[in-house]
């Protein structure tokens, strides 16, 4: 009882960061600051929807959001590995490939694996509480992978976008991939408290048991 009771704070823990990591996989349209890299541009730059002053990548049912002059947002659906095409005014374009996007597709990945961990800590059978700490290290590892996947495409739309507009853009990592680290921290968290919660159990099981008392001519080799 003692061992289940310390398995309660992994749970609280494992499911902030399964919302955290479902916010960030799912990318509401309703919630557009959840994006990954966001770019400001100093003078208009252009893809084949329009013209725009900002544009958002994001992971999820939205591809990326733009926003022109006035601040209109508006939203691309293009699905998984998506690519985005940029061109200036003086005929510059870059090119933001598949292949830099494709690997968002971790995040999803990562947040199913959360919420499976969840549900095995939710198990009154201390086995099944530890698994769920095996489970929360899988989706550490894969919460990691993702975390490094967003900085890399960071830094390629940093270093394309810079030479579109020769240094005058500004591009961040965008509260997405802070969202994310968080997730991670909390998932080592909770696998931290599901090893914890094993070795209390495996110390209530031992001061279970007691060795008898030696009594006769051997009991004064007993400790004291």
């Amino acid at each position: 009882m003692a061992a289940r009771a310390f398995f309660l704070p992994g749970i609280v823990i494992l499911f902030c960061a399964f919302i955290l990591s479902l916010l960030v996989a799912v990318s509401l349209p309703a919630l557009p600051a959840l994006d990954i890299v966001r770019c400001h541009f100093a003078t208009d730059a252009f893809t084949t929807d329009g013209s725009m002053k900002e544009i958002r990548l994001m992971r999820g049912h939205r591809a990326y959001c733009y926003y022109d002059q006035t601040g209109h947002r508006t939203c691309i659906d293009q699905g998984h590995g998506y690519a985005v095409n940029l061109t200036t005014t003086d005929s510059k374009s870059v090119t933001i490939g598949p292949g830099a996007t494709r690997g968002l597709a971790v995040h999803p990945v990562a947040a199913g694996v959360t919420f499976i961990a969840l549900l095995f800590s939710l198990s009154s059978h201390v086995t099944l509480a530890l698994f769920a700490s095996l489970l929360s290290f899988i989706a550490a590892l894969l919460t990691l992978i993702a975390f490094a996947i967003d900085i890399a495409l960071y830094i390629i739309v940093h270093d394309r976008v810079q030479r579109l507009q020769d240094g005058q853009t500004r591009s961040v990592a965008a509260p997405g991939v802070w969202i994310t680290l968080v997730s991670l921290i909390l998932l080592l968290m909770a696998v931290c408290t599901g090893w914890f919660g094993r070795r209390r159990s495996r110390m209530a099981g031992a001061t279970d048991y007691l060795p008898p008392e030696k009594s006769g001519a051997f009991a004064m080799f007993r400790r004291s």
